[in-house]
């Protein structure tokens, strides 16, 4: 048979048909496999017939489902209309000028008919926003199943996998925007609100891991992470151009597009997450805790991170090299970021990102995860084998060196960041816990207190040979003194060896990243080297105490060197409490610390200014020492003063006898006046000037009350002679406090007084016997009472 009768006419081919045979057909040895090629054709169209008799079905069903929606609203639409075709119907036949319904009861039927009208209202708007949701999220399920297959021939709407994930995130953010605006204004539809968030949270499962994956995969084939070859060599003369090693710089063409677009994809994605977890968790006001790292800045950081931790492992001896290569890492690409991706980032709308403060804050987050893995688990290891043996070990030195480096690199970041100019971003404790390699200790309150615990026995071992040293205590401040107006306190320079440790203290405590650990390192460590200071003053001012009972000038010496130090060591935590730093971690809720801080605290509150200052209790402390010591000596000098002029009181009959000539003060009293002149002197020159003033004064008062009692009140007779006496002893004691007040006698109110009653004529006392209260306030008398005045008068005796 002649099979060219067969076959169709040149003319009714197609051109693609045409072209098929020309490729396929073109010599006789292709003539011998038209057999499989019809074979294979075959079943090309039986695929294609499925998937058309596939795509018929589900059209057919989503067409079947449309129009029974579509007629569920064209019915409600149309009761609608009828009803509000009866409602007009209504109110003209009830209108008052056509003689209808009584109005009272077609006002009855008004409320109603206007709800049903609403309700149908909502009804409607309701059933479009679904439909419209309905459709934005058959899209993006249309567009993440594109995305997700690398075969797009049968999807011809799409382009690229990429262009079909960027269709899917942007009708997401279409999806939000409206769920945003039912959440607010129709929040009673919140079962059509979570149906939706289930269709694009499953959306969003597929989306997201392939969108990591394929970002992934960019990132490893055009060379990423750089080689660290040459990053871990920490030479300057061995240092070559950053920009031309950097993967992010030499990327160029259809591979920096596709770069741009992958970022982009993960920084939409994220925003949308942070959207849509706002709204979700409007109600429960955590805005704060959305702020996530950026993935795309965290997914440079992690391969880096992989290929440093094989060059950490061999520097676990020698931390310090593992800071400075994440160190060098950090500083040499930070440009890129702000160069290339801040744009992106800036385009995508991710509000509150800096590429500069995610890339810095994702390597020391990198640091900070293999330190608490690796690193602190070793030294932690090493410290328990010491407390097991007892055998002194390196490991409290190799821990405090790790402090250190952690403290330096830290700095050395800040500034980096400070450099950048985005240290304003970074003022807040969640910020500045990013950029802080000490935020180990965040989430382990045990290696802080361990860490607080070791600086504690370090400092205190090295405050040992000094408070050993008498020569320390003995030598006063010379020259540099931390307050302007030292010298007004005479301390020995053992306060200057504690204040010096303490701010080394208050160093560390400035490097932690949040107020929470800085007040807590300060009163697990500052405090009680604050405590040590005032036990050793307290025990120095007992020992002497009980030696000599503060009888002996040595004795009121050393004592005196104490008051003298701890009122140093007052002004000095008084100057500090007004700076910044203090007053921050004032403002922290104290109740927080003090549950989470057994310090041995007594609970009372600070004299110092009340507002709950961390330092107000060491100052309360340091002011009632000094307080009570300052009593003590003033007590001791009054009860040596008493004992000299015992005498002097018990002598009553020399009131009435004339003065020895030659004599200008009692001999009986030359003893006493001699005794508190020496020791006033002693104290004068050993103790600062602020409690000296208040011993003089205290002495003072002490012996008003003294001599007003022995005396004045001793039931002994005056005559012209008695008066002049003790007006001559009184100036002599005066005379000793001159040198300063310029009026002695006013802090010696009482026998000043009683004087001046005993000083008047006769006639004047007269009166004043007669005259009462009235009379005392004519004359000046405020400080004695009116019994006291009339016993003081009722002793004058004036000859007959």
């Amino acid at each position: 048979m002649d099979s060219t009768g067969t076959l169709p006419r040149l003319s009714t081919l197609s051109s693609s048909a045409i072209s098929f045979l020309n490729e396929n057909l073109n010599c006789q040895a292709d003539l011998d496999r038209a057999q499989s090629l019809v074979s294979e054709l075959h079943s090309q169209c039986l695929d294609l017939d499925q998937a058309l008799d596939h795509l018929k079905s589900n059209l057919g069903s989503r067409l079947v489902a449309y129009a029974s929606f579509s007629h569920g609203i064209h019915r409600l639409v149309s009761d609608a209309q009828s009803k509000l075709t009866a409602l007009d119907s209504f109110t003209r036949t009830t209108s008052p000028s056509d003689g209808g319904l009584d109005s009272g009861d077609g006002s009855k039927e008004l409320p109603a008919l206007a709800k049903e009208v609403a309700r149908v209202e909502t009804v409607r708007a309701y059933a479009e926003t679904a439909l419209k949701l309905d459709t934005l999220v058959g899209d993006i399920e249309d567009a993440v199943s594109s995305s997700m297959h690398r075969n797009l021939s049968k999807h011809s709407s799409f382009g690229s996998s990429e262009e079909a994930r960027l269709l899917a995130i942007k009708t997401i953010g279409q999806v939000e925007d409206v769920l945003t605006l039912v959440t607010k204004t129709h929040p009673q539809w919140m079962r059509l609100v979570l149906a939706v968030d289930h269709r694009v949270d499953r959306a969003l499962a597929m989306l997201r891991p392939q969108a990591f994956a394929d970002y992934r995969a960019l990132l490893a084939s055009f060379g990423w992470p750089p080689p660290l070859s040459t990053l871990s060599s920490l030479k300057p003369d061995v240092r070559k151009s950053t920009e031309a090693l950097n993967p992010l710089f030499t990327m160029h063409g259809d591979l920096k597009r596709r770069y741009c677009e992958n970022f982009l994809a993960l920084c939409r994605l994220q925003e949308l997450q942070r959207r849509r977890k706002s709204r979700q968790l409007a109600s429960y006001n955590l805005e704060g805790a959305l702020i996530q790292p950026l993935w795309a800045i965290e997914e440079l950081v992690n391969p880096i991170s992989i290929a440093c931790q094989r060059h950490f492992s061999k520097w676990v001896d020698k931390p310090e090299f593992i800071f400075a290569l994440v160190y060098k890492i950090t500083r040499d690409y930070v440009d890129s970021m702000d160069d290339l991706l801040q744009p992106l980032v800036d385009e995508a709308r991710l509000l509150g990102y800096s590429c500069r403060e995610e890339w810095v804050s994702a390597m020391v987050t990198s640091l900070v995860t293999y330190l608490a893995k690796e690193i602190f688990p070793i030294y932690i290891g090493q410290l328990d084998e010491e407390s097991v043996t007892g055998v002194q070990s390196q490991a409290r030195i190799s821990w405090l060196h790790l402090v250190d480096l952690m403290i330096a690199f830290d700095k050395r970041i800040q500034s980096l960041v400070t450099h950048f100019g985005i240290l304003n971003s970074f003022q807040g404790d969640d910020n500045l816990q990013k950029v802080s390699s000490l935020s180990v200790f965040c989430d382990r309150p045990d290696w802080f207190d361990l860490w607080a615990g070791i600086e504690l026995n370090d400092t205190l071992e090295k405050l040992g040979p000094e408070l050993d040293d008498e020569r320390i205590w003995k030598i006063r401040i010379q020259g540099g003194a931390l307050l302007s107006a030292s010298e007004n306190y005479k301390s020995p320079a053992i306060s200057v060896a504690f204040i010096q440790r303490l701010s080394i203290v208050i160093d560390r405590c400035r490097s932690l990243p949040t107020n929470l650990l800085r007040s807590r390192f300060f009163r697990l460590v500052g405090g009680p080297i604050i405590q040590r200071f005032l036990n050793c003053m307290l025990h120095r001012c007992q020992e002497a105490e009980g030696l000599t009972a503060l009888t002996d000038d040595d004795a009121v010496i050393k004592v005196a060197h104490s008051v003298n130090a701890a009122h140093y060591f007052e002004s000095v935590l008084k100057e500090w409490s007004d700076d910044v730093f203090f007053l921050e971690m004032s403002s922290d809720n104290q109740n927080q610390l003090e549950n989470s801080i057994n310090y041995g605290r007594n609970g009372r509150e600070g004299s110092f200014d009340g507002c709950g200052g961390i330092l107000d209790e060491e100052i309360r402390q340091l002011e009632d020492f000094r307080k009570e010591w300052v009593e003590k000596i003033s007590i001791v000098v009054l009860r040596g003063f008493d004992a000299g002029c015992r005498d002097y009181v018990k002598n009553r009959r020399q009131w009435q006898e004339k003065s020895e000539e030659g004599w200008t003060v009692s001999k009986n009293l030359v003893e006493a006046l001699d005794y508190f002149q020496g020791k006033i002197s002693v104290i004068q020159e050993s103790l600062n000037r602020i409690d000296f003033v208040n011993v003089w004064r205290s002495l003072a008062a002490g012996v008003d009350r003294l001599l007003f009692t022995g005396v004045l009140m001793s039931n002994v007779k005056f005559n012209d002679s008695g008066v002049e006496r003790f007006s001559s002893d009184l100036e002599v004691l005066f005379g000793i406090f001159r040198a300063w007040c310029l009026r002695p006698e006013s802090f010696f109110p009482r026998v000043s007084e009683g004087l001046n009653l005993l000083k008047m004529g006769e006639k004047k006392i007269k009166a004043g016997l007669a005259g009462g209260g009235k009379w005392m306030k004519e004359n000046g008398i405020r400080h004695l009472t009116v019994a006291e005045v009339e016993k003081i008068l009722n002793s004058r005796v004036f000859p007959s």
